[in-house]
């Protein structure tokens, strides 16, 4: 009998009351159940209740909240009908961009605005009209001010991370942002933690909220060995072909968030090579079956799975799991790692963080009581010695067996004229990485002084930069200290700058992409010098 898991999927959003179009975006972008967050603030919201949800970033919360407030914008109405709040520009992206996947197919648009960012696009945009405006508080005032952003008709106010924005000094901001909508609106407060000011805040601007708390109970983790690897989203996929290259293990079980995710990252390792399956709630009993045998069989590599889908999975040999997008609550977590150091054996659950998910990763620690440790992931040179070492291994079990006589006479007429070594060489450079002409690997050295990596920016003295600039918006931006900023190079129309090893992907995120007056930068790994 097959189990239709869409059906069940789409019956459990229905619940809420949702129209067609938002069901569909909800299958479309690969949500398999709401998460606890989703749960409980999506009926709230949509009875056009103020709202106080304490929850963390990542729990789903931004879709909580997206859900519902699509569902009440008139797509007929220009003026701002919705306003987000959002302590940084990332987290302003983030939203805006998550707002306008839910809201694609009922025509409804979000745009972002914040500071660093050419003020007369945005500008623009407003006059062209939106329904939703995701800012940080100072750039919203500002444009409030210039009169270029009139909150007068707006339905919905919602504070995103308001304990973040506290933290910031944005308070008296967010209250005469507040003070120029209408008093008959629906406000909608997130925060992590509940300080006194932000109850202050909720009891003068908010009417009878009802208070939304997702439980953070202790949970005990298994005795696993847990590490994490700071990268950028873009570079998850070669992150773990990394690993997987690297680690002489059974089998990789690898977690995403979405059955959309769930396919591409499959797809990806595919390309590259790798027996990867998935699993995820579009599958049937049949088909989940099909999938296990081969798993279990050892014809799989790599599984690619959505939590709903690893479900009571108990598979011994499953040597790391993988948190490819991190977990969106502890109790999550817990599971996920739980599916390996099965049956006795040791495990290691490997969990990606990207610089943005920082604050996440400590709350899962928190709560959990647990420590993450930081991982380095292992070079190109790590990758093709752990290979051949491998290899080796699989040279002396013929060895050893004397199941290779056929290949004694060949060996000998493919050496003449050349050393066994320059032999061995050369095919196990073809065993590793093809008959390619790809280019000899080099260590990853960016020429930067011990404990520091050189980054290559795209502007210099002719875009009129100077150090101190550089300081400034690194600083900023990428929420470091400008004194652990190192050496810095200007030219005419690039400049290096060095930055803490450990910081330096976060650097690279924050700024790549960025504006630094005027200009857009493009930021990198530099070259060996």
């Amino acid at each position: 009998m097959e189990n239709n898991c869409e059906e069940l999927v789409i019956d459990k959003f229905a619940n809420f009351g949702l129209s067609k179009e938002m069901l569909q975006t909800i299958s479309n972008m690969g949500f398999e159940e709401p998460t606890p967050i989703q749960e409980k603030a999506i009926p709230v919201i949509m009875q056009g209740k103020d709202m106080i949800g304490q929850a963390q970033t990542g729990t789903g919360k931004t879709a909580a909240f997206g859900i519902p407030v699509v569902e009440k914008i008139d797509q007929g109405m220009l003026p701002v009908q919705v306003i987000v709040l959002t302590p940084t520009r990332e987290l302003a992206i983030q939203v805006a961009e998550e707002m306008n996947k839910i809201g694609k197919l009922s025509r409804v648009s979000a745009f972002p605005i914040y500071g660093g960012s050419s003020i007369e696009r945005q500008i623009k945009a407003l006059k062209k009209g939106v329904h939703i405006v995701v800012g940080t508080p100072g750039r919203v005032l500002d444009h409030i001010e210039r009169g270029t952003l009139k909150l007068n008709e707006a339905k919905i106010v919602i504070l995103d991370e308001a304990d973040e924005m506290l933290d910031m000094g944005f308070i008296d901001d967010i209250t005469t942002i507040l003070n120029h909508t209408p008093k008959q609106r629906q406000t909608l407060l997130f925060s992590a933690t509940m300080p006194e000011a932000i109850v202050r805040i909720s009891r003068q601007y908010m009417i009878l909220p009802e208070k939304v708390t997702i439980s953070t109970n202790t949970l005990t983790a298994p005795k696993i060995d847990q590490i994490f690897y700071e990268v950028r989203e873009s570079e998850k996929v070669d992150a773990l072909t990394r690993l997987i290259d690297a680690e002489d293990s059974d089998l990789f079980l690898v977690f995403c968030h979405t059955k959309r995710e769930v396919d591409d990252v499959a797809a990806s390792l595919k390309n590259r090579g790798y027996d990867a399956e998935t699993i995820h709630g579009d599958f049937s009993q049949f088909q989940r079956e099909s999938v296990m045998k081969r798993f279990k069989s050892g014809m799989i590599d790599v599984l690619v799975a959505t939590d709903v889908a690893a479900r009571g999975l108990d598979i011994s040999n499953i040597s790391h799991v993988v948190n490819y997008s991190i977990p969106q609550n502890p109790d999550a977590y817990i599971h996920r790692i739980g599916r390996t150091g099965r049956a006795g054996k040791s495990g290691v659950a490997i969990t990606f963080v990207t610089p943005r998910e920082d604050r996440q990763l400590r709350f899962l620690q928190s709560v959990a009581r647990i420590k993450i440790r930081r991982g380095k992931l292992p070079s190109r040179i790590d990758v093709i010695k752990a290979k051949a070492e491998t290899l080796k291994e699989r040279i002396q079990e013929f060895i050893d067996d004397k199941r290779f006589d056929t290949y004694l006479d060949l060996a000998g007429k493919l050496t003449e004229g050349i050393t066994p070594i320059e032999a061995t060489a050369a095919l196990l450079k073809f065993h590793i990485e093809g008959f390619g002409e790809g280019e000899e690997v080099a260590i990853e050295d960016t020429g930067a002084q011990q404990g520091m990596v050189r980054l290559f920016m795209n502007v210099g003295k002719k875009q009129g930069i100077n150090a101190g600039d550089v300081v400034r918006s690194i600083a900023e931006k990428a929420d470091i200290s400008g004194r652990s900023i190192g050496q810095i190079s200007i030219f005419d129309n690039f400049t290096f700058v060095e930055v803490p090893k450990e910081k330096a992907e976060k650097v690279i995120e924050a700024m790549h992409q960025s504006i630094l007056l005027g200009k857009k930068v493009a930021v990198a790994k530099a070259r060996p010098k």
